[in-house]
């Protein structure tokens, strides 16, 4: 009976111990094995075993937040970790405080335990590090506008530099940069002064704009006036070259019907006659005017036929001149006056009423030559 308790407590003990060799690992961690102090293999998530006092879990030290913690299992997924801000010197002697943030996965568990010791430690002087030899190569204004080129550089090297260690760098931000309060007020007299010029810029811009826009405005408004002027008075050039035209057509057809009429009618000498003194009653109203009447015309040309023929004997006296001497412009006149003595057929007398010609023949001009 003794026998049986103890073999029964002996198989209590070994089940426990037993039983102390099976570990679940859960989804995205994994365990690190070491057999007897030596690397033996890497633990996936679900059930595994282990042997016991043969097999022992490799702990790991995590950062999380500004905390180290110490594990058995490693985390595989995406990890962040921040630092505080660092003191950082440009390449212009700027002094500024910079802080940063990484993001980095575990691939390789093995690797992040056995090839460094500390792997937070490590990440965290590496990228304190590299981060001030990359802000040391750029100035203040660099820095403030080249965030994404500092960013891509210092994960370039953080990524090469931790690829040994199992480590794959992802993404690298720069979190704040904080210059002197001194800078910060340069930087805002700057931004003001720079603000400023940009509205007179652009008022300027916009002044210039709207005088160039008020010339063109101006210099189509002038245009279209001219055209319009232009247009206008050819138009009147018309209206009056189509009134002359209508009037000088009605004269002519006025001229032509009382012609018409007149030979048609066949008026007699009386009706000319009364015709004749009632058209120069109408011509003699009005003060500052002399009229000549048409009979007077027939003394004219007797006292002009008399003086021609006293300048022909005088020519026959001069015989043996050179050369005859030239009739005068009276003479001339006074010639041509009694040569016209005669109405024209077509004339008309004043107030538009035609005249019938008298038919009446010239008088013979004396000769010298008949005495």
């Amino acid at each position: 009976m003794e026998f049986l308790t103890i073999l029964g407590i002996f198989a209590v003990i070994l089940l426990g111990i037993a039983s102390s060799g099976i570990r679940i690992v859960p989804q995205a961690k994994v365990l690190v094995v070491e057999r007897l102090g030596k690397f033996h293999n890497v633990a996936t998530s679900g059930l595994n075993y282990l042997i016991p006092f043969v097999d022992s879990p490799r702990a790991i030290e995590m950062r999380t937040g500004n905390r180290i913690m110490r594990s058995n299992l490693v985390d595989l997924r995406e990890q962040v970790m921040g630092f505080d801000t660092v003191q950082v010197i440009t390449h212009d002697n700027v002094n500024m405080e910079v802080g940063s943030v990484i993001y980095y996965q575990i691939v390789e568990p093995a690797k992040a335990l056995y090839q460094i010791e500390n792997l937070a430690l490590a990440i965290e002087q590496l990228t304190m590090t590299n981060l001030r030899n990359i802000m040391g190569g750029l100035t203040l204004d660099q820095t403030l506008t080249s965030r994404e080129t500092v960013n891509t550089k210092l994960r370039m090297v953080l990524d090469e530099a931790t690829e040994k260690w199992g480590v794959k760098v992802t993404r690298v931000e720069l979190r704040e940069i904080e210059p002197p309060q001194a800078i910060k007020a340069a930087m805002a007299k700057q931004m003001t002064a720079e603000r400023e010029r940009r509205a007179e810029v652009t008022k300027a811009e916009g002044d210039k704009a709207a005088a160039i826009l008020q010339a063109e405005g101006e210099k189509i408004s002038r245009i279209l006036r001219a055209e319009a002027e232009r247009d206008a008075e050819v138009a009147r050039a018309e209206g009056h070259k189509r009134a002359t035209m209508l009037q000088a057509e009605g004269k002519a057809e006025a001229t032509r019907l009382v012609f018409e009429a007149i030979h048609t009618g066949r008026a007699t000498p009386e009706v000319l006659a009364l015709r004749y003194m009632e058209t120069l009653q109408e011509l003699g109203k009005g003060d500052n005017k002399m009229f000549i009447p048409y009979e007077a015309t027939a003394t004219l040309g007797a006292v002009a036929a008399l003086k021609e023929v006293f300048t022909q004997g005088d020519d026959n006296a001069a015989k043996r001149a050179p050369a005859p001497q030239p009739r005068t412009a009276a003479g001339l006149s006074a010639q041509a006056m009694a040569r016209n003595t005669m109405v024209p057929e077509h004339a008309t007398l004043p107030g538009g009423t035609p005249a019938v010609s008298a038919r009446r023949p010239p008088r013979p001009l004396v000769d010298s030559n008949d005495d």
